[in-house]
């Protein structure tokens, strides 16, 4: 049944997918959907694209290992970055009709800029991708262990999303991720009720997580704790803001007003359902005496135990069917953004004079390229926890392209320079505390990256100026939106 079922539901999310794809005839329709989504799909793929197996899988054992402040990364400081992209960034950005995030730094600072940040961007995907696939290898090896190995699992999964991706773009990621969205909400639910019924309440739940100290958010210790504390909530709070997926929905909306609410709605809908799966897995050491020993085997397997061992076949569709629209929900996500990104940044800078059906095949074309590099690195990266593969991809953006970002919208004296300064400064000093251990113990490498990006904006936009933007100016604010595209 439980095979069936996983089979049916994969064939279905394809057909989902490719019949989406019908309504992709341009760049704009494959890469942000034409700019007509409402407000229940926006939310829907803003949720379903965050709620991802890192979520499930990777931050359940991160709770169940060290508690509420072991998880301040994610999914505190996730869904709070979508806020933050509702409040503060969506209103500004939304007016402007771009395709990419890149095509913004391109009109506030220049060419250079705008592919330095979007290499940033794209190289912070390889992470987050490679998590996805890590997840999908591990569900489809444990649902049949005798016939499917990881890296098999891994090849299965990919293929199955690279279908819809490669061919309906943004739309067949946004219809698939509504349905994805509702399977999620009512698998997960459905999996606690039962979890708090096995583990005897949830009141007993509750207090066997209080009683072993999982429940303390803030760090106990002095200055040095408070650093990687916050270190870690900005990880993805501000790094996950100059990424290409929150911008697609954010440009995917309807109008401004939906732009601007999406992410909120979706921001807050995260967190709240990110405290199931941390609930289920403290149920299951409750509940399963072999915890321990997966505990300190691989702590991601605790939750999918729970449920193949000691639940009844519909709550194992329900648990496998959540799970694994939320995993393919993210994969496609992040298929696509890196994949618009390339080729509306950087390639279509080498190659200036394509058309625009020219543009959709390179981007199709690249989806498929950047998922078999993505499949290699995760096969490569197998013994990783999905939670660091997620958590580390986000620390590049935040040092290289978080500043330059909040600076233009923000700041009107920035400057090219400065832009170019805050890179090079946010990427060497982070590079540095990272390679030296000793720094890097001491503070923060992605809050050191982070300073210095903001002091390098500062000090490049303030003082005398040698690097002038693509329009021969220093000091420039071009508040006029360019058409969807690439403009001038």
């Amino acid at each position: 049944m439980l095979i069936g079922f996983i089979v049916f539901y994969l064939l279905a999310s394809v057909a989902i997918g490719l019949l989406a794809a019908r309504r992709v005839h341009n760049t704009a329709d494959y890469a942000v959907a034409g700019r007509s989504l409402p407000m229940a799909v926006v939310v829907a793929t803003t949720f379903a694209t965050w709620f991802g197996s890192e979520t499930v899988l990777g931050v359940s054992a991160r709770f169940v290992d060290g508690g509420l402040g072991a998880v301040v990364e994610d999914p505190f400081g996730a869904s709070m970055c979508l806020v933050l992209v509702g409040l503060f960034f969506a209103g500004k950005l939304y007016p402007r009709k771009l395709i990419t995030l890149g095509d913004y730094y391109r009109q506030r600072y220049g060419r250079a800029v705008e592919v330095t940040c979007s290499l940033i961007i794209l190289l912070s995907y390889l992470g987050w991708v490679a998590a996805q696939i890590t997840a999908l290898g591990l569900v489809f090896s444990m649902l049949a262990p005798d016939h499917v190995s990881v890296a098999g699992g891994m090849v299965l999964g990919t293929l199955v999303v690279l279908v819809y991706t490669l061919y309906g773009g943004m739309w067949s990621v946004a219809l698939t991720d509504f349905v994805q969205m509702i399977v999620i909400a009512a698998g997960l639910l459905a999996i606690a009720w039962f979890a708090a019924d096995l583990a005897g309440g949830a009141a007993r739940v509750y207090t066997y997580a209080a009683q072993a100290d999982k429940l303390r958010f803030f760090p106990k210790g002095g200055m040095h704790d408070w650093l990687f504390f916050i270190g870690a909530a900005i990880t993805m709070m501000l790094g996950s803001i100059p990424q290409q997926d929150v911008f697609q929905r954010v440009m995917s909306s309807r109008n401004v007003q939906i732009a601007r609410r999406g992410p909120i709605v979706g921001g807050l809908l995260y967190l709240g359902f990110a405290f199931i799966p941390m609930f289920v897995v403290t149920a299951a050491v409750l509940v399963m005496p072999e915890a321990t020993g997966l505990l300190q085997e691989d702590p991601q397997k605790v939750l999918p135990t729970l449920v193949l061992n000691h639940m009844p076949p519909v709550l194992q569709v329900a648990f496998f069917g959540a799970l694994l629209s939320a995993i393919m929900s993210t994969a496609s996500a992040t298929l696509l953004a890196p994949s618009t990104t390339f080729v509306e940044n950087i390639l279509r800078n080498l190659r200036p004079g394509m058309s625009d059906q020219q543009t959709l095949r390179a981007m199709r074309l690249t989806v498929l390229i950047f998922t078999a590099c993505v499949l290699s690195y995760a096969v490569a990266m197998q013994g990783t926890s999905i939670y660091e593969l997620v958590s580390s991809a986000y620390q590049v953006p935040l040092v290289g392209a978080f500043v330059p970002l909040v600076a233009g919208l923000y700041w009107e004296r920035s400057t090219t320079q400065g832009a170019v300064l805050s890179v090079a400064a946010g990427l060497l000093v982070w590079l540095v505390f990272m390679l030296t251990p000793a720094l890097g113990q001491a503070f923060p490498q992605q809050l050191a990256g982070l300073l210095a990006a903001f002091l390098g904006m500062a000090g490049g936009s303030l003082g005398p100026q040698w690097i002038r933007n693509h329009t021969g100016h220093v000091h420039h604010f071009e508040a006029s939106a360019e058409p969807i595209g690439r403009g001038a």
